[in-house]
């Protein structure tokens, strides 16, 4: 300041201790803006099938930044859901916290409603509980229940709830695959202690404090979440 390279609303400040506001005033150090840091902001929505899980997308298709209409703070999506899947997406511009929900070591669970083709046996539903072996390697244990099976004029079908504890891509589909009993549809309903069944498809919001602080407390350390 005392060499003159600070600037409020376009007058040159040299005197220390001179208050300003960035998210007010036009603050500038050699001529560049300095801006307010951005608010932490979480924003959870139901992403429809059709729309991909990133910012841009090389083939021009919908991302889910276009359902996010008046939203000006630069979101990014926290994990993902492939391009046909449906269910909740959290997105937000805070990294520590979007940081520690993808890191294998926090135990989030992930829960997915699955609509299979056939319906899987005893010995299906035991099998994908386990682990099974995809491209060489082997998941880890999901917790599996079979919901309810149809019958419909294409064929049996089957809904399954899988909960998850690891992020390999396309894990789900994958793994019904291997068993026989191919996706039909996905649907992501739960992401830790977050749900809404009340939010439609291409809708979103603002997680409450109550919602983040939930958050938070799941991916702390075990010590600090008594």
């Amino acid at each position: 300041m005392q060499e003159g390279r600070v600037t409020i609303n376009g007058v040159t400040v040299t005197a220390l201790g001179t208050k300003a506001d960035p998210a007010v005033d036009d603050i500038r150090v050699d001529g560049r803006r300095v801006s307010a840091p951005a608010s932490p902001r979480y924003v959870l929505l139901n992403k429809p099938a059709g729309y991909v899980t990133t910012r841009a997308d090389p083939e021009k298709r919908p991302t889910v930044l276009d359902l996010l209409k008046g939203v000006r703070e630069y979101l990014y999506p926290v994990g993902r859901l492939d391009f046909p899947s449906e269910g909740l997406l959290l997105l937000t511009n805070d990294g520590d916290l979007a940081a520690r929900l993808t890191h294998p070591r926090h135990d989030i669970a992930r829960v997915y409603e699955v609509r299979v083709l056939g319906t899987p046996d005893a010995h299906d539903l035991r099998r994908l509980a386990r682990g099974i072996t995809i491209e060489g390697r082997r998941t880890g244990p999901v917790e599996v229940r079979l919901l309810r099976a149809e019958r419909t004029r294409d064929g049996a079908r089957a809904v399954l709830t899988v909960v998850l504890r690891e992020g390999r891509n396309r894990q789900v589909r994958k793994m019904c695959e291997a068993i026989g009993h191919p996706v039909e549809t996905l649907r992501r309903v739960a992401i830790g202690p977050l749900r809404d069944d009340r939010l439609k498809p291409g809708q979103w919001r603002d997680l409450t404090p109550a919602e983040v602080a939930r958050l938070r407390k799941a991916t702390a350390p075990a010590a600090e979440r008594q």
